[in-house]
């Protein structure tokens, strides 16, 4: 029977493992089991959360963007509802930066929203 020579692969997948737990908490960085578990679950959570970061910040953009369409008197529906109708094609994003960083321009955008609406 043919020897298998494997002892180079399995100290390189030991070695890109342990080097992932680096800077983790007792046991789970020394110990190779123990690092595979916290090491594979916390790419379980990163490529989840990479989903998850997009839904959150397209919940922070429509929460600026109410309240900064609520100072002028619109709903956050009524006021996307309002932009449509006009035809400004703006992502929430940009709405939501112009919300904070330019009250004034946002204003001229409500405006515009509140004509197209009434």
């Amino acid at each position: 029977m043919p020897r298998v020579k494997n002892n180079v692969a399995r100290l390189k997948r030991k070695r890109i493992i342990l080097g992932h737990a680096k800077g983790y908490f007792g046991r789970r960085k020394n110990l190779y089991k123990t690092a595979k578990e916290a090491v594979e679950r916390s790419w379980r959570y990163a490529y989840r959360d990479r989903k998850n970061r997009k839904r959150d910040f397209r919940r922070l953009w429509i929460a600026r963007i109410n309240a900064a369409a609520r100072l002028h008197d619109l709903s956050y529906s009524r006021f996307m509802n309002g932009l449509k109708l006009a035809g400004i094609e703006i992502n929430r994003k940009i709405l939501a930066d112009l919300a904070i960083t330019d009250p004034a321009a946002f204003g001229q955008l409500a405006d515009a929203a509140k004509s197209k609406l009434s």
